[in-house]
């Protein structure tokens, strides 16, 4: 009786996802817990021609209710100058109009976008509206829980517009379709009984974008490691790797470190 009424309490005063959703590359159809705040930190690396360039990304996002959540971010790099540079913001939004909850189970649809605003130079054909690109995105997710494993698929339209300094070049692409599967599993704990239990997940992730005007495609992978600590603070250590594909980018491979706290019923 008493882990039930722990397990209980957990889901009803924090709402949070399960924890093998919450995945390092991508976002689920699932939401944040309504009335929370998240604190994140992203830290991107990537290894360039002289040099190892760094990506920081503060974020915050805003639990509205338990169908809409709400992410504001900044950029910064020195990506393009041997300095530090901050670059621009965006805005993004998911809202989940589709949800079949069983126990240890549940299929959730959401629709999401994102609206950028940027400062940074337009050399590659590839469209990323987290750093590169001025534009708009639109798209669906679905995701699927079964017990201790998540599955979650994307599929979405990028439209990049001019930077605030820099117009797009010829080369540069202006419309772009995305589309990644997710794997999600919990290792840890075998079972829940005190919501302050560390959870251990690993992910797969593949990441694909085809250029729509004829300039290319790619197809990365992604693993990942995450440790969630009183269901509160996490990290998140991820690897992209190229598998295939054409389409000029920055690099053909990235690091990401995270670090999140959530304040929940904070508004």
């Amino acid at each position: 009786m008493k882990r039930l009424f722990v397990i209980t309490l957990l889901v009803c005063l924090t709402g949070r996802v399960a924890a093998q959703e919450l995945y390092v590359s991508t976002e689920p159809a699932s939401n944040m817990a309504a009335k929370a705040i998240g604190i994140r930190l992203n830290t991107d690396l990537v290894p360039l021609n002289t040099k190892t360039g760094v990506r920081i990304g503060p974020e915050v996002m805003f639990g509205f209710s338990q169908y809409l959540m709400v992410h504001a971010n900044l950029y910064g790099s020195d990506y393009y100058q041997q300095g530090f540079k901050f670059e621009g913001v965006s805005i993004y939004a998911k809202y989940r109009f589709l949800a079949f909850d069983e126990p240890q189970s549940h299929f959730r649809v959401a629709g999401y976008g994102r609206v950028s605003l940027i400062n940074s130079p337009l050399p590659y054909s590839e469209i990323n509206l987290q750093g590169d690109n001025s534009g708009v995105q639109g798209g669906l997710v679905a995701t699927q829980l079964l017990h201790k494993l998540a599955l979650s698929a994307t599929a979405d339209i990028s439209h990049a517009t001019n930077n605030i300094s820099n117009p797009l070049m010829p080369n540069a692409g202006t419309d772009q379709a995305g589309y990644t599967f997710s794997a999600g599993y919990l290792l840890l704990p075998k079972s829940y009984t005190d919501y302050k239990q560390t959870n251990l997940n690993i992910y797969a992730e593949f990441i694909g974008k085809s250029s729509l005007d004829g300039k290319g495609s790619y197809l990365d992978i992604a693993p990942a490691v995450q440790l969630i600590f009183s269901s509160r603070t996490r990290v998140d250590l991820g690897f992209h790797k190229q598998l295939a594909g054409n389409l000029s980018r920055i690099s053909n491979t990235s690091y990401l470190i995270r670090l999140e706290y959530n304040l929940f019923n904070a508004f």
